[in-house]
């Protein structure tokens, strides 16, 4: 019987493969695992100047009632310090408190964050204190809301009565409808003013520059569509702007079309990271 199980191993051994040499090189570790135990009835204690192995401890002694598996211990978290800008966690010097799993596959192994060492702490106080310092992202969450700005339509509303020109905030009044709150001052609208009600303007888009805490600008497409009180000359709103072809009010220089290409594929790119 017990030929029959090595055979195959024993065959393994005369191959002429030699990679299958080094399999009895490897190195078993040992399942580390801890519980914390106590006995039931403890076993008295011996007289003095008495061996202790001469005292026969009873079957009642091996009884043991279980106080604590430290594989289910909650384990404590880890602080880490970033090397560089994480989205959705900080900029590079900032310190993190995460858990242990995340903190290790997320960052520690890719290199984007150290240990919250005495030493790794003096070091990247330093840099932060440099007058060079400049963070890459002036919030964690910037590339988010880049890309969200970037993919939104944002449908303005314009009466089809009463003569308009659009101004800040109109533009913010549509963005609070799409659910995103931007003040007045972080509006930039095109230097060309856009007046109407004019029909030639409906369904084309603009777009207006975005300041996102004083520092990045982003570009956001806002489509025209007029918007009357009376039934009988209410517009039917296009369901979906994004699936649909849509022209721009103003022309599109070649440059600017460069640009958008590669503002999309850099959106693309990070999407896909």
């Amino acid at each position: 019987m017990w030929r029959q199980l090595l055979k195959p191993v024993i065959q393994l051994r005369h191959s002429d493969n030699h990679l299958l040499f080094i399999s009895h090189q490897n190195v078993y570790q040992q399942f580390r695992t801890t519980f914390i135990l106590k006995r039931r009835w403890p076993p008295g204690l011996v007289k003095k100047g008495r061996d202790p192995s001469t005292r026969k401890m009873r079957a009642r002694h091996f009884i043991y009632d279980l106080v604590e598996d430290t594989n289910v211990r909650k384990k404590r978290q880890l602080e880490v310090i970033l090397t560089d800008f994480v989205a959705g966690l900080g900029n590079r010097g900032d310190r993190l408190i995460m858990k242990q799993k995340a903190a290790y596959h997320q960052l520690l192994l890719p290199g984007l964050a150290v240990y919250a060492s005495p030493e790794n702490i003096e070091k990247f106080s330093l840099s932060k204190d440099d007058v060079d310092y400049k963070p890459k992202y002036s919030s964690p969450f910037v590339l988010k809301t880049i890309s969200i700005l970037q993919c939104t339509n944002v449908i303005v509303l314009m009466n089809k009565d009463v003569p308009w020109t659009i101004e800040p905030w109109h533009i913010r009044m549509s963005f609070r409808k799409a659910g995103i709150h931007v003040p007045d001052d972080a509006i930039l609208l095109p230097e060309k003013p856009i007046c109407g009600p004019n029909m030639e303007l409906e369904n084309k888009f603009f777009e207006v520059t975005v300041t996102i805490n004083n520092t990045e600008k982003v570009p956001v497409k806002c489509v025209i569509h007029h918007w009357s009180t009376y039934v009988s000359d209410k517009l039917t709103p296009a369901e979906d702007f994004a699936n649909q072809p849509q022209t721009p009010l103003f022309p599109v220089t070649a440059s600017e079309m460069d640009s958008d290409a590669s503002s999309n594929l850099s959106t693309d790119t990070q999407n896909m990271q």
